[in-house]
């Protein structure tokens, strides 16, 4: 797994903006394009709005202020104050409402992004990440984009707009004075503010880590329920868990009170600067050189300054929050995946399903070295079984099959077709499994079988069903093949899993077949009638069973015994019993193994 660096100080910078920036301008969709013209006009059209009202305060003012004739004045003045207050807030709603398709849709369109990259990702990668983590570090990411068109657009735009709209009126009325003092404070306000919360960004980091732990720790914890009840765990699970949330708790009311000398700082900034222009304009009028109404101008235009600027405080703390959730995310994207198509790959062409093992060697670490060598040859419709001891790298020939992960030397081929150099979708098109470990999806029965090949009938699927003797049990559940199985298939027995797992591969009807363990969770008796159906499943099939039990294996055309990672014995049941070396004593192991099962049922 490779993912891309991030220097510690760059995490949370601008430059992730430049990521998602191309989203307020989506390619190909003319409708998006249009939203966000209307919704900038809109911005305009509300700041324009909002910077007229002071001066429409002013006039009510100094009309006030006047003779008593002029109260006709003032009263429409006043209207127009309060018409000019609703146009603002008109405009703003209108805006809002324009824009958030646009958000919505940038967010959708990364969030399934994200989601496919994650499942192009190799298997290594999710062995090594917590389910839990990865979905809160994606569901943030996603998050965030909304937020961050929206306070770019509507927030941080029109204040500067505001700003310098402000700094033209107080010179043209005021002098340049007071924009020199408005500038001052408004850079000071910033500094501030950039200051403190990068430090508070931190803080975040670190809250967000922990925050991460405690999710994962939980998830974790919830779906080993049977072993964390197995063992009397619920205390020490209880435990951990609480220690997870005291470590966010520490975090969180660490942010909370950076939080609070942030907005007493700004708070202080603010307010400085509003008592020193009251004051100057107060000593105008007192001069003669300012009426009343400049005086509530000036208080007007400062009031709706600092409106923004308050909040400029918010938003860059959420800007600064969002560029970290994204950059999380954008990890995530800019994790490259182990496997991936070559260049030019085309798709597997089956047309007998041959499948051969090449002097293949494999290790998921350096220096932990699976398969050494391995050479196998399958021929087509014919079944190769695969035995040893645990460890030997049964399963692993499973994987590098599927190409979960790539050879470290040799190659696979089907049909003389090497593996590495085809398309994986195809590969695996062609491949069906039933997996010695079955997870099903928290859902019906009816899907989980389904899901064998999409776009699969009902009769289909009753009719995987029945090749999976599995029929009758669904038949006796109340809902069918409506009812749930929970989540990873929690309501259902090891052997109904198993089960379901083969109807869904039948469904899928592959030219190549591996049976991992198929029958290890099922009873004798069910075994036996699961193994009829699995042979009949295997007629005209290119199959590779992994077994553990000797016994399911018999009629396989070769069986080959790894040992240690290499081809120690291969042949067929009989050839191999006449050897009299290791397959030899893994049977008669074995068979008193049954004996004394026999014995003991008795």
């Amino acid at each position: 797994m490779s993912t891309a660096p991030t220097d510690e100080k760059t995490k949370g910078n601008f430059a992730v903006l430049w990521r998602f920036l191309p989203m307020l301008w989506p390619k190909n969709d003319l409708e998006l394009r249009l939203r966000v013209v209307v919704a900038v006009v809109l911005v305009l059209v509300g700041k324009a709005i909002t910077l007229a009202m002071p001066f429409a305060y002013k006039a009510v003012v100094d009309a006030m202020s006047g003779e008593a004739a002029a109260w006709t004045a003032a009263l429409m003045l006043v209207l127009a104050y309060a018409g000019a207050r609703f146009g603002g807030v008109l405009a703003d709603n209108l805006r809002n409402a324009i824009f958030e398709k646009v958000g919505q849709s940038a967010a959708r369109r990364l969030s399934a992004r994200v989601f496919r990259h994650v499942h192009s990702l190799s298997l290594r990668f999710h062995l090594e990440r917590r389910t839990g983590s990865l979905t809160k570090v994606v569901e943030r990411g996603t998050k965030s984009i909304d937020m961050m068109l929206y306070f770019l657009l509507f927030n941080i735009a029109p204040t500067v707009i505001e700003l310098t709209a402000i700094c033209v009126i107080f010179y043209l009325k005021f002098g340049p004075g007071l924009v020199a003092a408005t500038l001052v404070m408004v850079a000071a306000y910033i500094a501030f503010t950039r200051k403190v919360t990068d430090w508070r960004a931190h803080l975040q980091r670190e809250m967000n880590e922990v925050d991460n732990k405690a999710i994962g720790r939980a998830v974790d914890s919830l779906l080993n329920y049977e072993t964390v009840k197995y063992f009397g765990a619920e205390e020490r699970e209880a435990k951990r868990y609480d220690q997870a949330i005291a470590g966010f708790t520490r975090a969180a009311v660490r942010n909370e009170t950076s939080l609070a000398w942030l907005n007493i700082g700004q708070s202080l900034i603010t307010n400085l600067m509003m008592a020193g222009a009251m004051g100057f304009t107060v000593w105008g009028w007192s001069q003669g050189r300012f009426t009343p109404g400049d005086v509530v101008l000036v208080n007007s235009l400062l009031m709706q300054l600092f409106r923004p600027l308050d909040m400029l405080g918010w938003v860059y703390r959420s800007i600064r929050q969002g560029l970290i959730d994204m950059e999380a995310m954008f990890d995530l994207t800019d994790t490259a995946a182990e496997v991936v198509d070559a260049p030019g790959a085309k798709p597997l062409q089956v047309s007998k399903g041959h499948v051969r093992f090449e002097d293949v060697a494999f290790g998921y670490e350096p220096e932990r070295i699976i398969l050494k060598g391995v050479t196998l040859d399958v021929p087509a419709g014919s079944s190769l079984a695969v035995v040893g001891p645990s460890g030997a790298g049964k399963s692993t020939l499973a994987r590098l099959l599927y190409r979960f992960y790539d050879t470290t030397a040799g190659r696979i081929t089907i049909d003389g077709q090497d593996i590495a150099k085809v398309q994986q979708s195809s590969l695996r098109a062609a491949i069906g499994i039933v997996p010695q470990d079955t997870v099903l999806f928290n859902d019906t029965i009816g899907y989980n079988i389904a899901y064998g090949r999409e776009g699969a009938g009902q009769a289909e699927v009753e009719e995987a069903a029945k090749g999976a003797a599995i029929d009758g049990f669904i038949a006796a559940l109340p809902q069918g093949y409506e009812s749930t199985v929970g989540e990873r298939g929690l309501k259902l027995s090891g052997g109904e899993k198993q089960r379901v797992a083969i109807a869904r591969t039948l469904l899928k009807d592959p030219p190549i077949l591996i049976l991992d363990e198929a029958t290890s969770a099922l009873d004798s008796r069910t075994e036996e009638a699961i193994q009829a159906t699995l042979d009949g499943a295997a007629q005209g099939r290119t199959t590779i069973i992994i077994a553990h039990r000797l016994s399911t294996i018999v009629g396989a055309d070769q069986i080959v015994v790894l040992d240690a990672g290499k081809v120690a014995e291969r042949g067929t049941h009989g050839e191999l019993l006449a050897k009299g070396s290791l397959y030899a004593e893994l049977w008669m192991r074995q068979a008193a193994e049954r004996e004394l099962e026999e014995v003991t049922e008795r």
